[in-house]
This record gives structure tokens, sequence and C-alpha cells, in this order.
């Protein structure tokens, strides 16, 4: 759960350490006041995008951290040793974001430096937020797919994987095909270069490296003379009665007289003899090496002329031998391509539909488990739905195949394959009983759209670990009855996690298990935000001013404090009555 979120410098909040508990939280306040901005904070922990005008004005940036506390057994903690990232359950998980005024974030999983792909990564692990107009996804049927895959994941999740590696394996084939059709003209032209250029560089019969290795020869062959004067010299002045015969003759004099201070003398005579015998492999090595330096002017002309060739070479295909050999060997591939093009094309072919069938195949397995999650999605949905007083909805999650008059062929159809499978998916609903189930999006009002997404992410909760649900006024266009069934959902939901909801609704606000008040300050001439951790007497005073706006009488507060008695004997299981 999230134990703790800190908060510096972000818009109107200047600077907030706010602490939470297990349960049903609830966050109210006047509109404007910044309930928004706390869960911005939270999805930009979970690795939301940022931008430099979240900064609060006159600051250099914004700051914000959060404590998780989470089991041993919950996967984030795989995911961070696979990201190398130090963690145990032992202590707290903690996530640090910040947010400069140039608009440059820096984010920290337990001290370490992340980018933000592996923030969200982990982050989307930790909390689920539904904002403000998510529930508008539902009117979009593009979007149905993935909450029916999302859904189905364990099935689904394998089989989709394989599809999708079929899938990239059939458009990489499609796609040399169709390079290869559409180039076939262009390259026509060009086979009378390739071929010039090919014959020119097999010419040259280039070996790798070369061109470096005879730098080195040339460098030595034009230094040869100089080479030779120097190492003569260092050898004459080595050998016979220079360095050689001073030492041998200072060898000679110690060892006589070493047996009167052998303790002194004897290293001294070891250090010049293993000076003496390098010295005498120095020289016996000038000797050979003097011996084998070649003026040879012949071969400095052959050299240069060698070396002028390849600079020609590498001023039209690389800028080296390497280089050179590898164009080489992508314009023979291009040439033996073109003359051999009808070959290629049936093998390319071959390829490509032995591809699509087993990607069809795959496609179809895909699309089986897609209808069998989609009967099971509708009667949990439904069951939800009766819970959020919607009993009488129906809900069908309509597969089909993509139609596409110009498609593949496949099951007496025309239909088209796409990453994401053959498959479309739509949510069809009847709201009440001899009514055809029709599209959502177009029968649908924002109350019933707010109530199915509740019930969708009440289901995937109980599929998912996330243990942080977020709902920000999921309950927009409700109230009365409707609004008490979204209180008691989103309560039994946070027995399962932890669960926040910004709401104006009281019948929502008294069913929490905490309740925090956010609301604005002007200290000075500055605004800031400030967040209350509320107790008894002060939910009653929110939930009056919730009930009665401006004017708040003995009476409201009276209904407020009944609210809660009321929101709390039905928590306990007893029986209570919506307060309309």
């Amino acid at each position: 759960m999230l134990v703790m979120l800190s908060i510096k410098n972000l818009a109107v909040i200047e600077e907030i350490d706010v602490y939470f508990h297990k349960g049903f939280h609830v966050l109210s306040g006047e509109t404007g006041a910044g309930k928004s901005i706390i869960i911005d904070a939270l999805g930009l922990i979970a690795g939301g995008r940022s931008s430099a005008e979240i900064v609060r004005y006159g600051c250099d940036k914004s700051e914000m951290e959060a404590l998780f506390e989470l089991r041993s057994t919950h996967p984030v903690w795989s995911t961070l040793a696979r990201l190398g990232i130090q963690g145990t359950a032992e202590e707290h998980l903690v996530i640090r974001r910040e947010v400069t005024s140039s608009g440059k974030s820096t984010a920290r999983i337990n001290g370490q430096l992340v980018n933000l792909s592996m923030l969200r990564e982990v982050g989307e692990q930790l909390v689920n937020i539904h904002g403000q107009h998510e529930h508008q996804s539902l009117m979009k049927p593009e979007r149905h797919l993935g909450l029916l895959d999302t859904f189905g994941d364990v099935k689904i999740g394998p089989v989709k994987l394989k599809y999708n590696e079929q899938y990239s394996s059939y458009i990489k084939i499609e796609r040399e095909l169709r390079e290869l059709q559409e180039n076939s003209q262009k390259t026509y032209q060009m086979m009378d270069l390739y071929r010039f250029q090919l014959e020119e560089i097999a010419t040259a019969n280039l070996q790798p490296g070369e061109d470096e290795s005879l730098e080195e020869e040339r460098l030595r062959l034009s230094h040869s003379e100089k080479m030779m004067e120097a190492v003569a010299g260092g050898y004459h002045n080595l050998n016979g009665e220079g360095t050689m015969g001073a030492i041998s003759v200072a060898m000679s004099r110690l060892s006589d007289i070493s047996r009167y201070d052998s303790k002194n003398l004897d290293p001294l005579v070891e250090q010049l003899q293993s000076a003496y015998y390098q010295l005498e492999d120095v020289v016996y090595q000038l000797r050979n090496y003097q011996e084998n330096i070649e003026f040879n002017p012949g071969r400095l002309e052959e050299v240069e002329s060698r070396l002028n060739m390849i600079s020609g070479l590498r001023r039209k295909y690389g800028e080296n031998v390497e280089q050179i050999l590898a164009y080489y060997a992508k314009i023979q591939r291009e040439t033996d391509l073109l003359e051999n093009k009808d070959e290629h094309l049936l093998k390319l072919e071959a390829k490509r539909d032995k591809l699509r069938a087993q990607l069809l195949e795959t496609g179809e397995r895909l699309s089986k488990l897609r209808r069998d999650a989609a009967g099971e999605l509708s009667k949990q949905v439904e069951a939800e739905l009766k819970d959020l007083q919607m009993q009488r909805t129906s809900l069908q999650v309509k597969i089909d195949y993509i139609a596409d008059p110009n498609g593949i062929e496949w099951n007496d159809r025309r239909i088209r394959i796409t990453r994401q499978g053959i498959d479309t998916a739509e949510f069809l609903i009847s709201p009440n009983p001899g009514e055809p189930l029709r599209p959502m999006g177009k029968i649908a009002s924002g109350g019933e759209l707010s109530r199915i997404m509740l019930a969708l992410k009440s289901i995937f909760a109980r599929h998912e670990q996330v243990p942080v649900l977020v709902f920000d006024e999921v309950d927009t266009g409700v109230s009365g009855r409707a609004a008490q069934s979204i209180a008691e959902k989103l309560f039994k939901l946070s027995s399962e996690c932890q669960v926040f909801s910004i709401t104006h609704l009281p019948q929502v606000a008294c069913m929490a298990d905490h309740q925090y008040l956010i609301e604005k300050h002007i200290v000075g001439d500055r605004t800031a935000t400030h967040v209350v951790s509320l107790h008894e007497d002060g939910r009653v005073d929110e939930l009056a001013r919730m009930l009665g706006g401006v004017e708040i009488t003995e009476k409201t507060n009276h209904h407020a404090l009944e609210m809660l008695k009321l929101a709390e004997a039905r928590k306990d299981g007893g029986s209570a009555y919506a307060v309309h």
C-alpha cells in the first residue's frame, strides 16, 4: 500500500506530507482546491509525463516522494531485480521524482537513478489511476479489445505474444517482397554501375587490414637508412670494448673482492650479471634487426602504388578496407537478387504464405480465447452492475473478424490481419429488458459509463495485483441510490487493495475509512494548498458542507452525522439505507 506521499512546489502546493492507511480513502474539498494535483503527483510517481508548467511559480523544481509497503510476494520485486534495483519487502519501496523549471525530470527508486521507461514499468505495478474522463474510453470501440485482453491476460497473453512475434516476421517478409517488386526498375538502371564497382573492387583483391599493414611498411621503408644508422651505432656502442666490455671488467673485479664482504657485494655482482645478460640479448637482437633492415626503393614504390589504389577505393566505397569489402558484399547480394529476381520472388512468396498460414492459425486460437473471455467478462460485469443499481442491464462483448473487401480470404470471408489480431471487439449493452443490444458509446449515459468502468476496474483488481487504485470523480453523473451503490462498491473494493477517490458526493465520502480535506489558503500574496486528515468532528463538518453548500444548519450537521453512522453500520455488515 501507499504509506506516505510528500509533495513540494507542485502547482499550488507548496509543501505537504500526507500519511495513508489501509482501506478506502476519500479526498474532498471545494472545486479548484487542488485535489487533482495530488492525483497528478501520484501519476508522476508512477511514470507519467511531466512538463515545466507543473513547477510552482518562482521555484526551481518540483519534488515528489512516495513510500510503499508491499508483500514479499508482490511481482514488483522481481521487476526491480531484473532492472538491477536494490529492494526488499522488509523495507519501504521509495520512489522520488523531480521536475525542474526547465522541464527536465529525474527519478530514483530506492535511491538509484532510473529512466522514465523503467519508472513507468515499476509504477504500472503499483498505482492504477482512473482519470476524470477515462470512462469515456468505453465510447471508443477501438479500446474495447485491449480491455478484453487485459481481463483474459492469463490465457490470452502467451498466445498474443506468439502472434505478435509471427506478425513481425510476416510483415518483414511482406516488406521485402514489396521492396523487391517496387525497386526492380530502379535496380536495373543500377546494374551497369554495380557490375563496374564489383569488378573494380574484386580486381583489387583486398585483404582485411591490408591498408594498415601497408602504412606501417611504408613508414619503415621510407626511413630505412636512418634506422640502419641508428641501429648500427647502438650495436657498436654496446658490443665489443664498449658497454659490454666495461660491465664484464666490473663484474670480474667485484667478484675478486666479494669474498671480503659477500653480504654487500654479492647482490651487486648478481645485478651486474643480470644487466650483462639482458644487454647481451639486446645486442643479439640489434644484430638480427640490422641484418633485416631493407633498402628497397622498388618495394617502397610498390607499397606507395598499392596505397594510392586503396585510397582511390576508399574515396568511393568506404573509410577503410573493411568498409569497402562490406560494400562489395552488399552490392553483390543486390546484384544476385536482381539477376535471380523471379527465383527470389518465388522463395519469398512461399515463405510469406507459410508465415501467413501460421499467423492465421495463431490468430484463430487468439480469437477463440477472446470469445471465451468475452462470455466470462460479460457475466462478471453484469454481476458487478447489479451492485451498482444497473441490475437489469445486459452486456455483451461482440467479437468479429476485421472485415476488409481487399483482405485475405479466411473462413469464407475477407479479413484484415493487424498487429492486435484478426478480431474486433465491441461492448454492447441493453439498459432495459426487451431492448436490443446496442453499441455502448451510442446509448450509455455518463453515469452508466462511470459505473460500467467501475465494474471493470473491480474485476481487473481481482486479476491484477496493483496495490493502489485511484478514482478521480468516478461518480460523475450519478446521484441518489446510484451514488450510494458506487460508494459501497469502492468500499468493498478496498478490501482487495488500497482505494483512493476524489469526490463531491456525500454518499461516497461517508463510506470512506479515511477522509482528507483539500483546501486552499492565501498566505501573504501566494496561494497554497493544504491537506487535513479529518476525524469524526471534521468529517461531520465536511459532509455538512458537501450536503448544504454555503448554508450549513444544525439540521445539515445532524444529517451528516446520521450519514456517517449509517455508513459505519453498512460497513459492519448491518442494514442501512441510501440517503437522498
